[in-house]
């Protein structure tokens, strides 16, 4: 009898040669593996090949959908439930059992998995990054992530991030931890976030002006843990000073100094993100809302066919 545990996985992936063997090696229990990789130009194929994953192209229009959503749309799952892990987290053996048990006679249409952060090295345990409740074990026909129309926005990568599953059902909550960790240097933490800030902009402005609100998980004080981050934030984008109250709130409020020196830089850093995000907020309302993208989109053409290359068998 096979002991592997009847879930699909999806990893979204592009150029992560260093982080993909720990991630792969992770989800060995799984019954089958989907990495979904945007043309990647390092070894990242081949590695997925020889762990047996499926590589499935996915080629990016510059708006809508973005990766996880079209793989949940277009993915020929054999599983009834999928499992969503990034390049850079790792599922433990301990979150593999929970796994196998919650699913064998589910209560929840999905789960909430809390993750561990790491960063140069220590685990970010204060600063309000522990608990990381994230929605990424659900009935993979139940749930889509939310659209918070962001998409007329550039260079935000083809990749849900910090989107949530919106999932019309009970969820649960998992024990055990997954851990995430980036094996890459600064440089890449540092264009990610970048990125993410053109897209944090983009939903401040959304925000500040009512938009945004439709097929979204909504916000809600008296909600669970996403609704009330998202109430919190309506209040967040409307403060002033917000680079120096980021840091005073993760390193001082939220006891981010409890990790040391890597809880002193992670604070800097999310200070400086948070002054990107103000002035390409301040850019974009200077523009009226509408910036423009002819020359800024990741792939320009017009029409682009999204197609399971023929490795999926």
């Amino acid at each position: 009898m096979s002991s592997k545990i009847p879930v699909s996985v999806l990893i979204p992936a592009k150029n992560e040669e260093v982080n993909l063997p720990a991630c792969l090696k992770s989800v060995e229990r799984a019954d089958e593996v989907f990495v979904v990789d945007s043309q990647s130009s390092d070894r990242s194929v081949e590695i997925c090949e020889n762990f047996g994953a499926k590589v499935v192209q996915f080629n990016f229009n510059g708006r809508w959908p973005k990766k996880k959503n079209w793989s949940l749309d277009n993915l020929p799952f054999r599983n009834e439930w999928v499992l969503i892990v990034d390049c850079d987290e790792r599922i433990t053996p301990e979150l593999w059992d929970e796994i196998a048990q919650a699913i064998e006679n589910p209560e929840y249409s999905g789960y909430y998995l809390n993750r561990r952060v790491f960063f140069l090295g220590k685990w970010i345990r204060h600063g309000g990054k522990y608990p990381d409740w994230n929605l990424r074990l659900f009935k993979h026909k139940e749930g889509r992530y939310e659209n918070l129309n962001t998409e007329d926005i550039p260079n935000t990568g083809d990749n849900e991030v910090h989107e949530h599953v919106v999932l019309n059902n009970k969820v649960g909550y998992l024990k055990n931890d997954m851990l995430h960790e980036d094996f890459r240097d600064l440089y890449h933490w540092l264009a990610r976030h970048n990125r993410y800030s053109n897209w944090e902009a983009r939903v401040y402005y959304n925000l500040l002006t009512g938009k945004g609100e439709d097929d979204t998980i909504g916000a809600n004080l008296f909600g669970d843990a996403v609704q009330r981050k998202r109430f919190l934030k309506k209040i967040w984008v409307r403060l002033p000073f917000k680079p120096f109250l980021r840091f005073i709130l993760f390193y001082f409020i939220q006891r981010g100094f409890l990790d040391g020196k890597a809880g002193y830089i992670y604070g800097r850093l999310l200070s400086q993100y948070e002054y990107q995000i103000g002035v390409k907020l301040y850019e974009l309302r200077s523009c009226g809302g509408s910036l423009n993208t002819t020359n800024s989109l990741e792939n320009p053409q017009s029409s682009i066919s999204q197609k399971v290359s023929q490795s999926v068998t």
